[in-house]
């Protein structure tokens, strides 16, 4: 685990240096937060993994995007932009202009979402047939993939995701999409699926109320949205396949897309993943009482559970297994 967290931490730009300005004690980039300027100096192992435009381009030494690619929401950009306008930055178009041709790549290879393409309408991005394909459609069908994986008595939990007290899950994509699925747990707990209830391209979501259900064997889990937002996509592979999602409920198995006003504020309402573990674990000791009930004890190291739960013990019952871990 130690090993793994040092690949995270140089692999996304951990371990920088940070210290208020007011001294000038130490040499590196100058930065303002919450009306503070700071000096930022990235120690010599960290690499930035979500590189800024406007860093890749030249204008600026070291910016990290906090924004998920979403430049037109992006208040970084927006100041940028407003420099450009009153002269006093150069734009990163008009930058990357000046390199010789062969650097002139695609915004998206700057970003490090693409290999490395050319440019071929000079940055002018609105009129781009590839950008508009990447950002409206081969975003949103390519599948996520964990960085990295956490077991809790035998449940996945992947880091970098967000989770919901009804057991969905949600992924922050680049540009600014939400990946939304269901966890792990909830999988194992209901067995395979007989197919989903998935919600239409275009509906609208309401956190924690029911956005789409789980079918198995004429029982109907409905399940809580864990976000605001509009569908965008839907995974259309689990109308035929639905298995795959107990297979890679966090990788092929997601259900939808979705697009939402404010990607900080929805995140709010959900747990990072440290919280998440904590709180799949405690899932875990209740299952295992509701399952000493029925099955008689356990063993004393509680042992791992086995993945079509409500499939061995269908005396747990199904509405009961749905109301106390889906809300619902």
């Amino acid at each position: 685990m130690k090993e793994n967290r040092e690949i995270r931490r140089s692999n996304v730009g951990y371990g920088s240096s940070y210290i208020k300005n007011d001294m000038g004690e130490m040499q590196g980039t100058k930065s303002v937060l919450k009306g503070q300027v700071w000096t930022i100096k990235p120690d010599a192992e960290a690499s930035l993994k979500n590189p800024c435009l406007w860093m890749r381009a030249g204008v600026v030494n070291f910016k990290n995007c906090n924004n998920f690619y979403d430049c037109v929401s992006c208040k970084y950009d927006l100041g940028m932009r407003s420099k450009v306008e009153s002269g006093k930055s150069i734009s990163w178009q008009d930058a990357m202009r000046k390199k010789p041709a062969l650097q002139r790549v695609c915004r998206h290879s700057l970003t490090n979402r693409i290999e490395k393409r050319a440019c071929a309408y000079d940055y002018q991005c609105s009129s781009c047939d590839f950008d508009q394909y990447f950002e409206e459609i081969l975003t949103l069908k390519t599948k996520s993939t964990p960085y990295e994986l956490h077991q809790v008595k035998g449940f996945n939990v992947p880091m970098d995701y967000y989770f919901h007290m009804g057991h969905a899950w949600a992924k922050i994509e680049s540009g600014g999409y939400i990946r939304v699925g269901l966890d792990d747990f909830s999988l194992k707990l209901l067995g395979k699926a007989d197919g989903f209830e998935l919600p239409l391209m275009g509906k609208e979501l309401d956190l924690g109320k029911a956005g789409w259900g789980l079918k198995r064997e004429g029982n109907i889990a409905d399940v809580l949205s864990p976000i605001n937002g509009v569908i965008m996509e839907v995974n259309s592979k689990l109308r035929e396949k639905p298995e795959i999602a107990n297979h890679e409920p966090y990788e092929e198995g997601w259900l939808f897309m979705v697009r939402t006003p404010d990607i900080k504020v929805a995140t709010k309402a959900l747990m990072d993943d440290k919280k998440s573990m904590e709180w799949i674990s405690s899932e875990v000791s209740l299952l295992e009482n509701m399952i000493e009930e029925v099955a008689g004890p356990l063993a004393a190291d509680g042992g791992y559970l086995a993945d079509d739960i409500y499939g061995n013990l269908p005396g747990l019952g199904w509405n009961r297994l749905t109301k106390t871990f889906l809300r619902s």
